[in-house]
Order: structure tokens, then sequence, then C-alpha cells
């Protein structure tokens, strides 16, 4: 069992300038500590990560969970995927909605059947069956956390992705996708391999313009770079984003490896974030 361990916590890229932010910090902060302190005491990332973004979700502070926005038809789909690096097991879900947590609602894919990804109805009607905490009013539960913003592709994303003292790399990811997005979207949140991704090397999580993030296939690409190409975790994950950004897109990715190393570049205005480093002080950035 080793004594290094590493988490980062992201509530989306993209910040606007004349927005304060004083209660993510807070919030992020919060979570950041209390994650530390399990870490250090043996928890499983796979418990914390999923608890990080639960969290995440009921705060609407981030445009997932509670702080998810309407599609063009008024409905709130949400998305989310959870990722396992040891075993490489994955749960993901798309166009989830009435449920308070996406990202239980995903793990309990990976956990309780043999699939990894449930959409639309099929992810409602498992939900239901696995008694996941409805929304008994949309119109009184969502508090959509995003601003005005002008961008064609306007982002918002929460995700976690943690190293624990068991040498175990777990990644999560949640959103209620990109604002005003077209009914039935998916983005590259609940994708295997595009804005989720973990495994004995690396964990990574994606924010942004999600469409550009998943004709990249970015979290696997990020990967694979570590694994085939032999780049340290800082110069694959900047080496990932740049091929995003050489599409036009926009975003960022958070990503830890098993040495405990951490990366958290952004090629938006901005990402709100936090980080957490065995023997470090714990950062909260959102610039």
């Amino acid at each position: 069992m080793s004594q290094t361990y590493a988490l980062i916590l992201h509530g989306g890229a993209g910040v606007l300038a004349d927005h304060d932010y004083s209660a993510e910090r807070e919030h992020m902060r919060h979570l950041a500590e209390r994650a530390e302190g399990r870490l250090a005491a043996g928890d499983h990332a796979m418990d914390i990560v999923c608890d990080v973004i639960a969290d995440l979700e009921a705060s609407g502070l981030y445009v997932a969970g509670k702080g998810a926005s309407p599609n063009r038809a008024g409905r709130y789909e949400l998305d989310a995927a959870i990722m396992h690096g040891p075993t490489r097991k994955a749960g993901s879900i798309a166009a989830l909605t009435g449920f308070v947590s996406p990202i239980g609602v995903a793990r309990a894919v990976m956990d309780d059947t043999p699939h990894v990804m449930l959409a639309g109805h099929g992810a409602c009607e498992f939900a239901s069956l696995k008694d996941f905490q409805r929304i008994e009013s949309v119109n009184d539960y969502y508090t959509p956390a995003a601003a005005p913003d002008d961008r064609e592709i306007p982002t918002g994303t929460v995700g976690c992705v943690a190293l624990d003292i068991h040498g175990e790399l777990v990644a999560g990811t949640s959103t209620g996708g990109t604002l005003n997005k077209m009914e039935g979207r998916v983005g590259d949140c609940p994708i295997i391999g595009a804005g989720t991704w973990a495994d004995d090397r690396v964990a990574v999580s994606c924010t942004g313009q999600g469409e550009f993030f998943l004709r990249t296939a970015t979290a696997h690409d990020l990967a694979a770079r570590v694994a085939y190409g032999g780049l340290s975790l800082g110069d694959a994950t900047d080496a990932a984003l740049k091929a995003v950004g050489g599409l036009g897109g926009e975003g960022g990715i958070i990503a830890v490896d098993r040495a405990g190393n951490v990366a958290h570049p952004f090629n938006s205005p901005g990402m709100k974030r936090a980080v957490v480093q065995a023997g470090k002080p714990v950062i909260i950035a959102v610039n």
C-alpha cells in the first residue's frame, strides 16, 4: 500500500470575467478537503469520486445535476459516466430524465448490469427499478447555474479523477449538456474514451465543447499518448487538448497518473477546479 494519493475535481470549463465564483470556490474547497481526508484514511477512489460528483450535481452551482438547463424542447436530459482503471469496468447513462444523481445511476449500470451504457427511456426504467431518488417537480428542482453565454456551443460539466493509496485510478464525469442543446443530443461525457477514461496508468475527465472531444476521442487519446508514446502526463494532456483546439474546440482536461502526477490544462476562458496531492496544499482555481 502506498502513501501516494491525488485527486482533481472540476466544475466545468468556461468562466465569465464579471461573475463572482466565490460560492463555487468555497464549495470546491470543502469537497477537496473532505476527499483528501478520505484518501489519506485509505478510502477507495471509486467511492470518493462518485460521492464528489454526486455533491457537485446536488449543489446547483454547476451545469450538471440540479444546475442543469433544459434543452430546446424544455426537457432536462442528463449524462454521466464512471470508469474503474484496474478492471476497465465502466458504466454510463445518456439522456436520463427525472432523477437526482446521474452519476449514481451510471455506477449502478457498471455494478449491476452486463452493459456499459444505457440511454433515454431504458436508462430511466433502470433508475426506477433500482429505486434511485426521483425528482418530484422538475420546475421546482432545477436551478440552472449557467450565466448567459454567447459561444456557439456553451459548456458545463463536472468531473473528478483520483488515485488512492491502493494504487487504483478512477474517473467520473456528469453533465447537463451544452446549453440550448437539441433534444437527444449526447456529448462526450458519457462516451467511454471521449470524455471519461481510466486504466492502470491514467484517469481522465474532460469538460468543454463535447462535439470536439468526441471527434478526437480525447480521454483515450491522452491515455494512448502515455501508454504507447511514452509521454509524461503533462505532455500527453497538453497534446490531447491541442488536438481539440486544432479542430476549433475549447475546454479543459483533468488527469492523474499512477505516480500521483496531475495535469489540468484548458484552452477555454478558465476552468473551475480543485487539486489534491499528498503532502501539498489544496489548490482552488477558476482561471
